[in-house]
């Protein structure tokens, strides 16, 4: 019985001596496994040649390089194609302008001749203005010089000199006398002597008045024997005595 004991005692002692030699064994292979399993990975060796990475390298930069091509190329063809949509819109849009000149032509080639007819009546209020620019109300104008004298005088006759739209009127050489664009000479009789610088002052109100002066003063004798005095006076007007009656209308 005690051979027994000893024997199966030194079996059981070289197994758990067997058992703790090969665990650590087992351990490294558990770790390993765990890190695999961690990882993700299949654990493989590549025995491929450096040429065929290489290769393969410069095959995906070749197709990278080609899809580029093939996007620039359709970012150009979309440009190409935008612009022709719009060179073909704008040749639409000039076309459509050129049809409707074409029929405004058409249409005013139907009023040709009222055209002429307003040219006409355009060119004739031009020569009016210019014509009329010079003109003076002479009638109204010289029934304000009969006012201004006295009522016992009267005026027996009256040359006028004016300026014309393409004459300069005549002016006077003196320093001291005004510019002047039409000259008044008037003969009035007056039964009494007159007071010829009252006559002068009076007439200092016309309109555009620059100055006047009395040549001389005659008593005539008729066979009645009434008499009366005879003056000659002559008054010097501006610009300012033309109506504007044309320019008014232009306004």
């Amino acid at each position: 019985m005690t051979t027994t004991v000893e024997s199966t005692t030194g079996s059981a002692t070289s197994v758990a001596d067997r058992g703790r030699g090969r665990k650590p064994r087992l351990d490294r292979v558990a770790a390993s496994t765990a890190r695999s399993a961690l990882v993700g990975l299949v654990p493989g060796v590549d025995l491929l040649p450096k040429e065929v990475h290489a290769e393969r390298r410069e095959r995906r930069a070749v197709r990278r390089a080609w899809l580029g091509v093939v996007g620039v190329a359709a970012v150009v063809a979309v440009g190409i194609g935008a612009a022709t949509a719009t060179a073909l819109h704008a040749g639409a849009d000039l076309r459509s302008a050129e049809a409707e000149t074409t029929a405004l032509l058409g249409q005013q080639g139907q009023y040709a001749e009222v055209r002429g007819v307003e040219s006409d009546s355009a060119l004739l209020d031009a020569a009016q203005k210019v014509g009329g620019s010079t003109e003076i109300d002479w009638s109204t104008y010289l029934h304000s010089v009969q006012a201004s004298l006295p009522s016992t005088v009267t005026i027996t006759s009256v040359t006028v000199d004016s300026s014309s739209p393409i004459a300069d009127f005549t002016q006077a050489t003196g320093p001291l006398q005004g510019q002047r664009v039409a000259t008044i000479s008037v003969v009035a009789s007056s039964p009494t002597l007159p007071s010829v610088p009252d006559w002068l002052d009076s007439v200092r109100s016309l309109r555009g008045y620059v100055d006047a002066s009395a040549s001389s003063v005659t008593l005539a004798d008729d066979a009645a024997g009434t008499g009366g005095y005879t003056v000659n006076m002559t008054i010097h007007v501006n610009q300012d005595a033309y109506d504007g009656r044309y320019a008014d209308e232009e306004k």
